[in-house]
């Protein structure tokens, strides 16, 4: 593992301090990243698959019925108390019927080890799939409901996605806590640093649940806000467009990709694709800041 120093060039222009989701390409984008990633990599079957279910996300998406969004006063009431819009323990219905829609695509390219918990998905009633929601809401997952979860958080980044996205940005407003989604309250899964007039070079948290992008400083630890011992590690010899962003005051660190690298970079197909460097910084001592919702399951990183 190899120590990078942080580089900062801020732009010139005021940037957007929230980047709402864009529904008609991100699962469709995140689909063709996965594939792109898959060639020649050791998980390539597994990648191959996620980029699979990332198009069924994009279907779900294009089928989902209007979706009501919180009124002026439940958003007003927000801001007050410092609260997201969206709340995950209130989910549209329609996420049911985007979950079953979602297994039944993935189904044929399934692995056989998940085809019965996919038809198990297929056949529960609402208050089952309720149940699997709230497990993974709550970080409370049984064993056996564990090869279901990712397909569960699918649907449910469909249904807050589509919410997300309706939004007006400037009704939203980001926290203290950096960590934070603005719009549903969830840990980011990774950063991206942008390419792109005022957002050049400026970094972007990413939402695990809902899409939505906020901006925090660069060189600035996104668990504990402290600007001192944030470092930038990866894989010896090996300048990929994702590095892992280590905090030796708090011990936690998160995924940073860039889009300089190669601009189709995509925080939560690029975090997959490097569970590697994951290996790397839990070996010396870092526990993971957000959560990638389809890791959970996922292979050995080899």
């Amino acid at each position: 593992m190899q120590t990078q120093p942080i580089d900062f060039h801020p732009p010139a222009e005021e940037a957007a301090p929230i980047l709402l989701p864009v529904t008609t390409t991100l699962f469709a984008d995140r689909a063709d990243r996965f594939a792109s990633l898959a060639s020649g990599h050791a998980l390539a079957d597994w990648l191959n698959f996620l980029g699979a279910l990332s198009r069924a996300q994009h279907d779900a998406l294009k089928a989902l019925p209007a979706l009501p969004l919180p009124d002026a006063t439940a958003l007003a009431q927000a801001r007050q108390h410092g609260m997201p819009p969206l709340d995950l323990g209130k989910r549209p219905a329609a996420w049911r019927d985007s979950l079953r829609q979602i297994a039944r695509s993935a189904q044929p390219l399934a692995p056989e080890t998940i085809q019965a918990d996919l038809q198990r998905l297929i056949e529960a009633d609402d208050a089952e799939l309720d149940r699997l929601a709230d497990a993974l809401m709550q970080g409370n997952i049984a064993p056996g409901d564990a090869l279901r979860i990712p397909f569960v958080a699918a649907a449910l980044q469909v249904v807050f996605t589509d919410l997300a996205s309706r939004f007006d940005a400037s009704q939203l407003v980001k926290f203290e806590q950096h960590n934070v989604c603005p719009c549903c309250g969830s840990p980011a899964v990774a950063s991206v640093v942008r390419l792109g007039a005022a957002i050049n070079n400026l970094r972007y948290l990413h939402c695990s649940v809902c899409n939505t992008e906020w901006n925090v400083p660069r060189a600035v630890c996104t668990s504990c806000g402290t600007d001192k011992d944030v470092a930038q590690q990866e894989i010896d010899g090996k300048q990929g467009a994702a590095r892992a962003e280590t905090c030796d005051s708090c011990k936690s660190y998160l995924k940073i990709v860039y889009q300089e690298k190669d601009p189709r970079v995509d925080p939560v197909a690029d975090d997959l694709a490097s569970l590697a460097l994951d290996l790397l910084v839990d070996e010396a001592g870092y526990e993971r800041a957000g959560p990638n919702l389809f890791l959970i399951h996922a292979p050995e990183a080899v």
